[in-house]
């Protein structure tokens, strides 16, 4: 009976740890460039349960050979394993804002692979983003809504010293008679990349390889990938589920409760 309180409670955070994942996931479908979260549940490993009896037929000795029948598997519960980002295109929304850029998904030779803006985060990291909600700052740098800077492709600040610059679908940035090209870096698989806050990743990037395409667009947005309806959907299951969990909890503990003070009393 305990084995069955464990299972139960496994489910009930197991649907827990997925409502906060849809939660987190509405909360953002406005944040340009947000990937959708997805929880991989899976199963604790099954038991097998056997019957142990005795053979009817006798040995030598006079005894009985110990037998074993199997009864069924046992389900020990679940877990979410990980939270897996959706790494599907977004919508492209034009802003007409020029500091604002969208990455446009071309072909890729991975299945998945991904392209992302290489910026740095507010302590001057590393990091890679699909949010590409730009602006000025006060020294004329390109830098992303978190105050850290976009990078160019030899990983070098880019100073516009203000809006009037063009970009081209090539992700060649010209202003002031120069150019530099925009810092696209690509990830082969993007399962590996850690989300680390704030619309940022890190893991292992390379420079756009020969055979990957991808189209950059001045005065667009990326929209997140969220689709608000279905989440809502999941977290009314998932809320179901975490019911169904909890009242099968509370019938065990019912059923306890009563092996203890009805089932073990001693009538005078």
């Amino acid at each position: 009976m305990l084995r069955g309180f464990y299972t139960a409670a496994s489910g009930m955070l197991a649907q827990q740890r997925r409502q906060e994942a849809l939660s987190n996931n509405i909360a953002n479908a406005n944040t340009p460039g947000y990937k959708a979260d997805q929880s991989a549940v899976r199963a604790f490993p099954e038991m097998l349960l056997n019957e142990m009896t005795t053979s009817k037929t006798l040995l030598e000795n006079g005894t009985k050979a110990p037998v074993q029948r199997p009864v069924g598997g046992l389900n020990t519960g679940v877990y979410v394993q990980e939270m897996v980002p959706d790494f599907a295109q977004g919508d492209i929304k034009q802003t007409g804002q020029p500091t604002d850029l969208a990455l446009v998904n071309g072909d890729f030779p991975d299945e998945n692979g991904g392209v992302f803006f290489a910026v740095t985060n507010a302590a001057g990291e590393n990091r890679l983003t699909r949010n590409g909600n730009f602006t000025i700052d006060a020294a004329g740098y390109l830098v992303t809504s978190e105050g850290g800077y976009v990078l160019d492709q030899a990983g070098n600040r880019i100073q516009t010293n203000g809006m009037d610059f063009r970009v081209d679908q090539d992700g060649t940035l010209s202003v002031d008679g120069r150019s530099v090209q925009l810092g696209i870096r690509y990830v082969a698989d993007t399962n590996q990349l850690e989300k680390v806050g704030n619309d940022l990743y890190q893991g292992q990037a390379e420079a756009l390889p020969a055979g990957v395409n991808v189209e950059v667009q001045q005065g667009a947005l990326e929209r997140s990938n969220v689709d608000a309806l279905q989440a809502m959907t999941e977290m009314m299951q998932a809320y179901r589920t975490f019911e169904m969990n909890q009242r099968v909890l509370k019938a065990y503990d019912d059923s306890m409760g009563k092996a203890v003070n009805e089932v073990g009393r001693i009538n005078g």
